[in-house]
């Protein structure tokens, strides 16, 4: 009965290996349909445009972020200073406001009629005529990006440091190794895999992104996907730039596992000691504090403040335009989450029962979605949808253009998050309960009901809150996959911002910020629980 069982789940769980792969193979099978006159013109006129942009982008956002999230990382596990304890989770804040709304905040404050210019001719500081440069170029999208993105870095670089034995650094002082030789030869060895890892996940983030380059009018791949899809009606043309996208993704992707696959270190703390917090005092007590602070203020608060004084310019807050958008977005995101933690539960439920090789195969296959770009996915699944409404178009039943797209599509990107938070549930009861149930003849099923659901509760509530923060912020795949006349939150900010009606953005961004805190919320809870262990 087993076996019939385990078989059964593997013949499920191929189909949704399947699902899953199916916009990925159907974007690279473009390259083998040939290329016509609007991939030629690209080609030759701005592919290289493309090409230069993204990788300026990205080499100029991953220089930033490395620099600003492993120095907050080393400072905030490695020394004691003013206001430490508030800056180990006031750090994550800038997650919450996702890059193309940080990019829309800072036009309005450096513009020429913007807040900052404003104030310096106030004091004189600045001619009538004159104005701080522009935001909206490549060194201001790196800035943006940088700070919309650094926690990511500063997150799993801190984590990293805290897994660091303190025997292995006590070594170092005793054998008279310097600070900054400790740091070269110990703890950056320690950490690289980390680094590594996060820097892979700022590279997909803003290589994917959209909704920022194309408010500073920045010619990348995605703003390329997009106008050739929606600008020349090619969708083929759109597929095959995505294809040369996808690669450079895969690229980043298996760089990132070769690298934590080949780690020549150990980062496990079998120490019960806690590694000792320098105390700092003085100019570097001051300068840790600022280094910390600046972040936090650029990424967040004044963001923040500055979208809470768009508000107050609205008289009619709660407009129709603002409630749909409101509704449309909790039921997508919703619907998501549900599904997604479903998914989630049932994949790693069976492989704790099976145990299975090719079950945890496909389950981290499927987890990679999370670092596709999301108009990539958009752009699959609308060609799959388009084949299987002409194969059912007798049926009358049409799929393209429906929320089934773009749930499929959130599903897709939001799984390694369910995943991630429902393994690490799982990992924290012993699988003797399992074990103490069959005995007593409890099937699979009743297993499920009344163990494992009641003790994955919390991840499971967790899981399905994390989703919905993702799928708010989410703009590429649901400009391209929404129903006509369908908006979101983010796809109403967007418009607004199109059409320079920022401060109608204003509770839009709001709420889109408020419900980006919920992971941040659970991590601070889980740094605050870290933190009282040592």
């Amino acid at each position: 009965m087993r076996i019939i069982n385990q078989k059964s789940w593997n013949i499920f769980t191929s189909f949704v290996a399947i699902m899953f792969a199916i916009p990925i193979l159907l974007i690279f099978s473009s390259l083998f349909f040939g290329f016509n006159d609007n991939f030629s013109h690209i080609y030759d006129v701005v592919l290289l445009e493309y090409s230069i942009n993204s990788l300026l982008l990205v080499s100029g956002v991953s220089i930033l972020v490395l620099f600003i999230g492993v120095v907050t990382a080393l400072l905030v596990t490695l020394f004691k200073f003013s206001g430490r304890s508030i800056f180990e989770w006031a750090l994550i804040l800038p997650l919450a406001i996702p890059p193309y709304l940080l990019a829309y905040v800072m036009t309005e404050l450096f513009e020429y009629s913007g807040s900052i210019n404003t104030f310096l001719r106030s004091l004189n500081l600045i001619s009538e005529e004159s104005a701080v440069p522009t935001i909206r170029s490549l060194t201001g999208a790196i800035i943006i990006f940088a700070f919309a993105l650094y926690p990511y870095v500063y997150l799993i670089t801190r984590v990293a440091l805290m897994s660091i034995s303190k025997p292995i650094l006590d070594s170092a002082r005793v054998l008279g190794t310097s600070k900054f030789k400790s740091f070269i030869r110990i703890i950056l060895p320690l950490i690289r895999p980390a680094i590594f890892a996060s820097l892979a996940l700022v590279c997909m983030e803003t290589l994917s992104d959209f909704g920022a380059v194309q408010h500073f009018a920045i010619p990348t791949f995605t703003t390329g996907i997009f106008r050739t899809w929606l600008g020349m009606y090619d969708l083929n043309t759109a597929m095959q730039l995505a294809s040369i996208l996808l690669l450079v993704i895969f690229i980043f992707l298996f760089l990132e596992r070769n690298q934590r696959a080949n780690a020549q270190y150990s980062l496990v703390n079998d120490s019960k000691e806690v590694l000792e917090l320098e105390v700092l005092v003085g100019v570097k007590n001051v300068f840790a504090s600022l280094f910390c602070l600046i972040p936090i203020l650029v990424g967040f608060v004044i963001p923040l403040i500055e979208i809470i004084s768009w508000s107050v310019e609205i008289e009619n807050i709660f407009s129709s335009k603002f409630i749909n958008a409101s509704f449309n977005t909790m039921l997508l995101a919703t619907a998501a989450g549900i599904i997604t933690t479903i998914i989630a539960v049932f994949f790693n439920f069976n492989l704790r029962i099976y145990n299975s090789k090719f079950m945890s195969v496909v389950n981290n296959f499927i987890s990679m979605g999370y670092g596709i770009p999301g108009l990539v996915i958009a752009i699959g699944i609308t060609q799959f949808l388009t084949y299987f409404d002409l194969i059912f178009f007798d049926t009358g039943i049409i799929v393209t253009g429906s929320l089934l797209g773009l749930i499929f599509a959130y599903v897709i990107k939001s799984y390694a998050l369910t995943n991630n938070v429902l393994e690490n549930n799982y990992k924290q009861f012993s699988i003797s309960l399992d074990d103490s149930a069959r005995t007593l003849g409890s099937s699979k099923y009743n297993l499920l009901k009344n163990i494992h659901i009641p003790l994955l509760k919390t991840g499971i509530f967790a899981s399905v809150l994390l989703v919905i923060s993702e799928v708010v912020k989410e703009l590429p795949a649901t400009l391209i996959l929404r129903p006509f006349n369908f908006d979101t939150l983010a796809v109403t900010v967007y418009t607004f911002a199109s059409e320079e009606r920022i401060y109608e953005a204003a509770f839009p961004s709001l709420l889109i910020i408020l419900i980006g805190l919920i992971p941040i919320y659970f991590i601070s809870n889980i740094i605050r629980t870290t933190r009282k262990l040592n």
